[in-house]
């Protein structure tokens, strides 16, 4: 049981300390495909001057139940039971507000963990504004996803 607490808190510190980039991207997203869902893996870390960063992606709507088929049902994969956990994301997907929360599918080795961010201490639109006034601090350690200029790492 502890090893259980101790990813979770793990998970839950990763999140409050990678939120201005997850609402980003969240906002990012939702600027360009609506409703959807932030994908972010630390099992392939990037190394650089500035630390390590997770690459992070934004699922459309459209796109997230094969995506999700796909990878929650993967082998490796720790969740269960499967369509369950589809059904239960796409519900939030379908209902969550975009201005003030976040929906997250954290993947650590063979786990997949699923947050559902209400009560933010920033808004997604405001992680939005923030990062686009300091672009310059985030750069360096960025790779782009869709646009040269959306930050995608958390």
């Amino acid at each position: 049981m502890r090893e259980a607490t101790d990813k979770s808190d793990w998970a839950q510190e990763f999140v409050a300390s990678n939120l201005l980039v997850i609402g980003y991207n969240a906002w990012a997203g939702h600027l360009s495909q609506k409703r959807g869902a932030i994908i972010c893996s630390t099992n392939s870390p990037i190394v650089g001057i500035s630390g390590e960063s997770f690459k992070t992606h934004f699922i459309g709507r459209s796109r997230l139940m094969p995506f999700l088929k796909a990878w929650l049902e993967a082998p490796d994969r720790a969740v269960l039971p499967h369509c369950h956990m589809i059904n239960h994301i796409l519900e939030v997907v379908d209902n969550y507000s975009p201005t003030t929360e976040v929906v997250l599918l954290l993947e650590s080795f063979d786990q997949a963990t699923f947050f559902y961010l209400k009560n933010l201490p920033i808004t997604p639109p405001q992680c939005y504004e923030q990062i686009c006034k300091t672009w310059d601090e985030f750069q360096p350690g960025v790779s782009t996803w869709q646009d040269k200029t959306l930050p995608t790492e958390a």
